[in-house]
């Protein structure tokens, strides 16, 4: 290790130290056995070794929070200065550039642990970002991190006007840090007039709030799934459960859909993704409904008709915990087997969940028996995750989270 760094140092025990050495970058605190000659303050660096005393990485301290370091690296030799985070910027940015085809005017340019930047998360609507902060660590150096990443872009010639911080979420009250939302003040520029902007993905038009969208203002992750949809929506009456902002309705009616109903419990998404719909003149090629997803499928299973030839499920995370799990499931189960006993033989059922405790496993498991339950057989036409501007990492399986599958009912 490189002696010229002077960190605090956490000794910890043989079970965290197979855990970092097959690349998990926590460090929970029953983890910790000791550290020497003091704990590190709240947000500081501090080197993690093991029992024996070997380097295992370098991470953020937090006393507060169960992941007591979030590790940033395992170099020796790295030294954590404008520089070091800037290389990582400019790789993350870079990344996108290249998986996403070119374009990074809508995307997510910062990913979290996926990029090395443990807790932060940074979308691109256009030309605003939207970032959370769920980490001490990040929280301590974000003026520096922010600066550094509308820099970079700039400079490449992409138009940045401002950063909303969403950092609304109860994680961070977990990591001792004020919950609240606003402008991020960028040194020497006014912030801008206006949350909302506009943004255009799969040649789709989309109006988004980055103060009062959910999450960070839209959804970036089905990117790819929705020209799925597409591709086979021509000629189809298509219903979209759980529409939000109408993307895959508006991917369906683009794709040559017959008819597209989308449907929503919330009024203010009908509204948000009639917007939407007239931004793309389709206002007369979609129905919008508002009422619960459940009652609905219900109606018109016992209605005992076939209206539809193609059903998209892609409800809200329905459990954000493992003790939630099996009502969860419960629920995959009832709006999935309602869809498939909707759909005709020859209909299409596209399903996601968007829920890491929901893994791919039980996922499937639960598809199986409500298809038996249905009486049906599932056609796999293709499976899909998260676009690639949410990369996953084998080695962190919570960066792992969204599943897509497209199915024909036979």
């Amino acid at each position: 290790m490189n002696s010229s760094r002077d960190y605090p140092g956490i000794t910890v025990t043989q079970k965290g130290t197979k855990w970092i050495g097959e690349g998990h970058p926590w460090v929970y605190e029953g983890e910790v056995l000791s550290a020497a000659p003091e704990f590190p303050e709240d947000g500081a660096l501090c080197d993690v070794v093991s029992e024996s005393g070997k380097y295992l990485g370098t991470g953020f301290y937090n006393s507060k929070s169960k992941i007591r370091v979030r590790i940033l690296s395992k170099n020796a030799n790295d030294r954590f200065d404008g520089a070091f985070f800037e290389r990582r910027l400019r790789y993350a940015v870079d990344y996108r550039r290249t998986v996403m085809g070119g374009d990074i005017s809508c995307c997510r340019l910062i990913f979290g642990e996926s990029d090395g930047f443990p807790g932060l998360t940074v979308d691109r609507f256009s030309n605003l970002l939207s970032a959370e902060v769920l980490s001490k660590g990040i929280d301590d150096r974000k003026e520096m991190i922010f600066c550094a990443l509308v820099r970079i872009l700039r400079e490449s010639g992409e138009m940045i006007d401002g950063i909303y911080e969403r950092n609304e979420s109860a994680i961070r009250e977990l990591e001792g840090l004020p919950r609240g939302k606003g402008w991020f003040a960028l040194p020497g520029e006014e912030p801008p007039a206006s949350a909302l902007t506009l943004i255009t993905e799969n040649g789709i038009k989309y109006e988004v709030d980055v103060e009062n969208g959910q999450k960070t203002g839209f959804f970036l992750d089905q990117k790819f799934n929705r020209l799925s949809v597409a591709r086979i929506s021509k000629g189809k009456r298509v219903l979209d459960c759980f529409t939000h902002t109408g993307s895959f309705a508006l991917n369906a009616a683009a794709g040559g859909a017959a008819a597209v109903t989308a449907l929503d419990i919330s009024h203010t998404a009908i509204e948000q993704a009639k917007r939407n719909a007239s931004l793309n003149g389709a206002e007369e090629k979609i129905e919008f409904v508002e009422a619960d997803v459940f009652d609905h499928l219900r109606r018109l299973r016992e209605s005992g008709t076939h209206p539809f030839d193609l059903i998209i499920l892609d409800p809200p995370a329905f459990t954000r915990s493992r003790k939630t799990a099996g009502s969860a499931e419960r629920g995959y189960r009832e709006i999935n087997l309602l869809a498939m006993k909707i759909l005709p033989r020859g209909g299409y059922l596209a399903t996601a969940s968007c829920s890491h405790f929901m893994p791919c496993a039980r996922f499937e498991a639960m598809l199986r028996d409500a298809a038996a339950e249905a009486g049906v057989e599932l056609k796999e036409i293709e499976i899909k995750k998260q676009s690639p501007d949410h990369p996953i990492l084998w080695n962190v399986p919570e960066t792992e989270y969204l599943k897509f599958y497209l199915f024909q009912i036979v």
